[in-house]
């Protein structure tokens, strides 16, 4: 259930006591959630201090026939109604009273006597061996209120661009760390008496317990507005017990179809004309393959979106669902409560979809039942766990075994990573005679448009601007047709199949790999050596 949906229940089931309480009080029971944001404000008639003090608001103030109303709650004094009973009617005037929710009381108090707005320092992510920095932003986080200092993280998390917030129990302290273009950031270690503010609030967003002895899975959404336009966050978490408490990582995803676009992922015009081309097809498999974090969920969801016409009946399975498209039918599997991949496929087949996207293939049966979906007349899309599209292979083979219908049905591979761009104040030099070796040996003789006798690199340049002289990530993406050559590993035609075998005969037949990719990138300064060393 959806947070809003919770809260929704939350005020029901308020509402519901409250009328329950007014039978009991003798006093009309008054529903105020469809004016109580719109009600005019009435001034002058009771002072905010007695609203405060005696659970009290007004309702309507006397016209020609000076009949007055107001609101409030079980909270009231009944003294206090006998009393200005007996006033009003002194006067020559009638009052009558209302019994509302406290809830419905929080929202009046808050138009009435607003909170001060308080404007903190936005968080500045710390430089190596930067402690002022961290030190300054753990003072910051020391001052946010206690209701808004988790609202405050995460509004942060998101201008900064971070996937990820890390809050980690230390000994003595509590370690919030950000993950910005794919690298972890130390933020601010704050005081152990904040871990129960964030984890409270934890708890009662994303549906997880602080006394759990295991591993959560919990989702929660966030509003976000940012210089005018308003966005949804949505937000994966996860928490763990450790020596000091639970551990939680928050996955930041920003609810933007938009976004997912093939055209944003800065594919060439031959590895996009290779896509368009596999999966325009009606049937056949299409994996992505990388490591946790490089950006498998973006492709396949853009993948979706590229699909996802009017003539088409789309169905995903996943685990959680982490963007929402318009137009797909998107179910859920919670695989931590016994829901599993191959068995809701069986289900959703039955509905005659043209195109599935299982969340990932963790297991021999849901490989076994997404290679069979594809050969019956489905496209079906995927992720998998693999370093390369060539150990792909191997891995499957490993998992399902030697499979003649899995050479069939498998279509495309594409593996990727993604690695920190060089911002615009980057600066060029020649490259080392060892950097110019390494690049020569990857490309090999082939002719990549570049004077591989007179090779020039750029390094990162440290501004205000950008403290790290990168500024967002691109991705380097490997990408395997499945041609008759490749098809005869599969179906066991050659022995000894081989990681290294399967990826030659590829490059024979034209594929790049990432590696040499991720070199093409750094040669044509949207990227460095180093950082493609450290991704791939």
């Amino acid at each position: 259930m959806k947070e809003w949906e919770i809260q929704q229940k939350r005020r029901d089931n308020e509402e519901q006591a409250t009328a329950g309480r007014a039978m009991i009080l003798g006093l009309p029971y008054l529903d105020t959630r469809s004016f109580e944001e719109n009600l005019p404000l009435i001034e002058g008639l009771i002072d905010v201090a007695q609203m405060h003090r005696d659970f009290i608001i007004p309702l309507h103030k006397g016209d020609g026939e000076e009949h007055y109303q107001f609101m409030v709650t079980s909270q009231t004094p009944r003294s206090l109604l006998q009393k200005m009973r007996q006033e009003y009617t002194d006067e020559g005037e009638k009052v009558d009273f209302f019994l509302i929710s406290g809830s419905a009381y929080k929202v009046f108090m808050l138009r009435y006597d607003p909170p001060v707005e308080t404007k903190y320092d936005d968080i500045k992510i710390a430089g190596e061996g930067d402690s002022e920095t961290i030190a300054s932003v753990s003072q910051i986080l020391s001052t946010v209120s206690t209701e808004k200092v988790f609202d405050f993280l995460i509004d942060q998390a998101d201008k900064l661009g971070a996937s990820d917030i890390h809050i980690e129990n230390m000994r003595n302290e509590i370690r919030i760390r950000m993950r910005v273009d794919g690298l972890l950031h130390p933020v601010a270690d704050i005081d152990k008496d904040r871990y129960r503010i964030f984890m409270g609030e934890l708890s009662s967003r994303a549906n997880v317990s602080m006394a759990a002895k295991k591993a959560q899975s919990g989702h929660m959404q966030k509003e976000i507005m940012r210089d005018g336009v308003r966005h949804l966050l949505n937000i994966r978490v996860e928490t763990i017990p450790t020596m000091y408490g639970q551990d939680a990582v928050l996955r930041l995803f920003n609810f933007d179809e938009t976004l997912l676009n093939l055209d944003l992922l800065g594919l060439s015009h031959d590895e996009r004309a290779e896509i368009n081309e596999v999966i325009s097809h009606p049937r056949g498999l299409v994996l992505m393959v990388g490591p946790t974090g490089s950006g498998k969920s973006t492709t396949l969801y853009s993948m979706i979106n590229a699909l996802n016409t009017t003539d088409r009946k789309i169905i995903t399975l996943e685990d959680p669902i982490e963007y929402g498209i318009t137009g797909v039918s998107q179910i859920p599997v919670n695989t931590n409560d016994g829901g599993s991949f191959a068995e809701e496929l069986r289900s959703v087949l039955r509905l005659d979809p043209d195109v599935v996207m299982v969340g990932e293939i963790r297991d021999a049966d849901t490989a076994k039942t997404a290679i069979q979906a594809s050969i019956t007349g489905h496209l079906v899309l995927s992720s998998f766990h693999a370093n390369s599209t060539a150990a792909a292979f191997s891995r499957m083979i490993d998992l399902i075994g030697v499979n003649p219908i899995f050479s069939s049905s498998i279509r495309l591979v594409v593996a990727q990573r993604l690695v920190r761009k060089l911002s615009s104040s980057k600066k060029e030099r020649p490259a080392t005679e060892a950097e110019a070796k390494y690049i020569r040996k990857v490309l090999g003789d082939k002719d990549y448009g570049f004077d591989l006798d007179n090779i020039v690199l750029y390094d990162p340049v440290v501004t205000e601007e950008d403290p790290f002289g990168y500024s967002g990530r691109t991705v380097i993406m490997e990408q395997l047709v499945v041609s008759d050559d490749i098809q005869a590993f599969i179906r066991g035609d050659v022995e000894d199949i081989d990681t290294k075998k399967i990826e030659k005969t590829a490059k024979a037949n034209g594929m790049l790999t990432l590696e040499q990719k991720g070199v093409l990138a750094a040669l044509k300064g949207e990227t460095t050596l180093e950082e493609v060393s450290r991704v791939i």
